[in-house]
């Protein structure tokens, strides 16, 4: 996937703007960016400081190939998951692979506070949850 390529008229006939408002919610705070439609999720958060990784896994990941699971997050609002890996990850509560997300619409994401890879999160179905046991 390039994050670069196909800047010309694409005829579609929609309305293709060359940017999408993309909020990312860390913690208490808010973060609003202008992103070039099509890029990809995970290099964006990266270029903007706003790192997708527990400290441990900054340096210890795949590089956005979709390998490790170490750049989750939760996507409030933005499109459906259609990685493998995504799909998966939705059916059971655990975070995306910004990796595998590109930003070509107005999304709304949060990252997620891990230790090495994001935890799952409950279901709401009230089954007895056991702690977060990192495995």
């Amino acid at each position: 996937m390039s994050d670069d390529d196909d800047r010309g008229g694409g005829g579609d006939g929609g309305d293709r703007s060359e940017t999408v408002p993309l909020v990312v919610v860390d913690g208490d705070e808010r973060f609003e960016l202008d992103v070039e439609r099509g890029r990809n999720l995970r290099r964006v958060l990266l270029d903007a400081g706003l790192s997708p990784y527990a400290p441990a896994t900054r340096r210890l990941n795949c590089g956005g190939r979709g390998l490790c699971a170490t750049c989750g997050v939760r996507v409030r609002e933005g499109p459906p998951a259609d990685h493998w890996h995504d799909r998966l990850a939705d059916r059971f509560g655990y975070p995306r692979l910004s990796c595998q997300i590109s930003v070509d619409r107005p999304m709304t994401v949060a990252l997620v506070d891990k230790r090495v890879w994001g935890g799952r999160q409950s279901d709401g179905r009230g089954e007895g949850e056991s702690p977060d046991t990192g495995r």
